[in-house]
């Protein structure tokens, strides 16, 4: 047993102790620490009303008006927006207050710091009303573990993690969560394109590409870079229409087919995986992994682009949250870079390595050569 050890032993004595409890509350130098570590716990507690509180405001369309922004709107202004009456409006809007979505002056609301942030961003507030699904399977966590992976409502919503066949879903089975994804990749696009350069590379292929999105963003930095996608049929469909909207269409090919049954497009000298990796298992992943060692160039380069559990301020959106969404999901897990780097030099990659990004709970990135 290491000193790290013993101060954890005793810590933990100190902590379960009433004795020291009403010590440290009584004692000036500690009473501080208590009272943060009861607001910590108490916030554990009270987080799924504060999910709830939230998405009640994204649902009401609240970060949206116009009216709420400077210089605020009053209790009866706000009732009217929302069709509720005076003190539910009142409770919800102090509910917001507190959590700094809104902000309180003058008797009249306004954005918030946090609403202020989030009232712009489009890819977070289409996840906050998608949520709802998550949010039902979460009622009972402990029935959900013990059930196993079965169908739920999350897994309903992505087709594509249960299907036995996915290349057969219809336009209006990849229609929800293909807008879902378009919607969230920007800030992701946004994050991979402050960290790595494209410019060295000639042909990039997006494999799990969706409806364009990332492939637009990356092509609009770099454009003398051609582009392919790859995904199942009825999505690359719709990228094919993004990239016609956004004048890619002579640099950009779509390519419809399954990376589980099908071979990927050869010819690039850079494949990316975006969001893909952490929404399969084990076995799965090494298949994706796999075909993209065998369609890269020699020479060529792989970027994984994910949430990954790396620690630190990331820490709990991958172990707490992404764990269970994964997992009401039906398929995937959240990874550590080292486990992801051992699957990745087990398909043949060469010289991994990671990459610094401003926001790790955005996005991480892995890079590896062929």
């Amino acid at each position: 047993m290491g000193l790290y050890d013993v101060w954890l032993d005793f810590q933990e004595k100190c902590l379960t102790s009433k004795k020291f409890h009403d010590f440290a509350i009584r004692f000036p130098l500690t009473r501080p620490v208590v009272r943060k570590r009861q607001s910590e716990l108490f916030d554990v507690v009270s987080g799924f009303v504060y999910s709830q509180i939230l998405a009640s405001c994204v649902e009401l369309e609240l970060f949206s008006s116009p009216q709420l922004k400077s210089p605020g709107a009053s209790l009866e202004e706000i009732s009217e927006i929302t069709g509720l009456n005076t003190d539910e409006t009142r409770r919800l809007m102090d509910g917001a207050v507190s959590l700094r979505l809104f902000q309180k002056r003058h008797e009249k609301y306004r954005l918030g710091d946090l609403g202020a942030a989030l009232s712009i961003n489009k890819g977070v507030l289409a996840m906050i009303r998608h949520h709802n699904a998550f949010y039902k399977d979460m009622t009972d966590p402990v029935d959900l573990l013990k059930s196993g992976r079965r169908e739920t409502n999350l897994s309903r919503y992505w087709d594509y993690a249960r299907n036995e066949n996915p290349k057969t879903s219809g336009a209006q089975q990849v229609s929800a969560y293909s807008e879902l994804m378009s919607e969230s990749q920007v800030m992701v696009s946004h994050e991979v394109l402050a960290s790595f350069n494209f410019s060295p590379f000639n042909k990039l292929l997006d494999v799990g590409g969706g409806q364009g999105t990332f492939l637009s963003c990356v092509g609009e930095a770099y454009p003398e870079l051609e582009l392919m996608l790859f995904d199942l049929p009825e999505v690359a469909k719709r990228a094919e229409q993004r990239f016609s909207e956004h004048n890619l269409s002579t640099r950009a090919i779509c390519h419809g087919g399954s990376f589980f049954e099908d071979d990927l497009p050869k010819g690039a000298d850079i494949i990316s995986l975006v969001r893909i990796l952490h929404d399969h298992d084990d076995e799965p992943v090494n298949k994706i992994l796999s075909a993209a060692y065998k369609a890269l160039e020699k020479g060529g380069q792989l970027i994984v682009c994910e949430p990954m559990s790396t620690g630190r301020s990331a820490h709990r959106i991958s172990d707490a949250y992404f764990n269970f969404y994964l997992y009401a999901m039906g398929s995937g897990r959240p990874r550590t870079p080292a486990y992801l780097e051992s699957m990745i030099k087990n398909a043949g990659f060469t010289h991994i390595r990671q990459e610094k990004v401003r926001a790790p709970l955005i996005t991480s990135i892995l890079v590896a050569e062929k």
